[in-house]
């Protein structure tokens, strides 16, 4: 378990400079109403991350704290629950859109809400890099033409769609 720990603090160190370059041509969303923003996220599809590797029933949970936003991220892994929680810092004069997400001290990667429905329904969050995309929604399962509707800007942004996995949400219907 120590080396388990150390090999992702080195892997997240590693992806925290990796993503720290800016880049002007992936944009946010204009503002994001963290109040309304928090809650319980379920993921829709994703580009496959290391650290959610055999995971299903995927959840991301946003507590607005004081000074930092409390994440929760939750999945299902060999049969059995998993969890780790984070914090979540927002980016000076960006809208509430930029976060800079941190689970191990002191590595903070990129969070941009790239896309949000006006009832903040669903959601899309990305890096500057494109190197992470995440579809989410406030159920765990998304209407398959709102779901095109979002696949077809992301083609329009840059995203490669071959990367992006539909995760399972099976267990959270139930």
């Amino acid at each position: 378990m120590r080396k388990l720990r150390l090999i992702l603090i080195n892997l997240v160190g590693v992806y925290s400079l990796c993503s720290c370059r800016s880049s002007t041509s992936l944009q946010t969303v204009a503002q994001v109403d963290i109040n309304r923003y928090a809650g319980k996220w379920y993921e829709i599809g994703a580009y496959p991350q290391w650290f959610e590797k055999g995971c299903s029933n995927v959840t991301a949970t946003y507590t607005v704290k004081e000074k930092y936003v409390e994440v929760l991220n939750a999945c299902i892994k060999n049969d059995k629950p998993k969890s780790i929680k984070g914090k979540a810092f927002v980016v000076k004069n960006s809208g509430n859109a930029k976060l800079k997400v941190q689970f191990f001290f002191p590595f903070k990667g990129n969070y941009w809400i790239i896309d949000l429905a006006d009832d903040y329904s669903w959601a899309v969050v990305s890096d500057p890099k494109r190197k992470t995309l995440w579809i989410l929604s406030r159920t765990p399962q998304m209407d398959e033409s709102v779901y095109t509707s979002i696949t077809g800007s992301l083609t329009k942004n840059g995203f490669d769609l071959s990367k992006l996995k539909k995760t399972d949400q099976s267990l959270n219907m139930k």
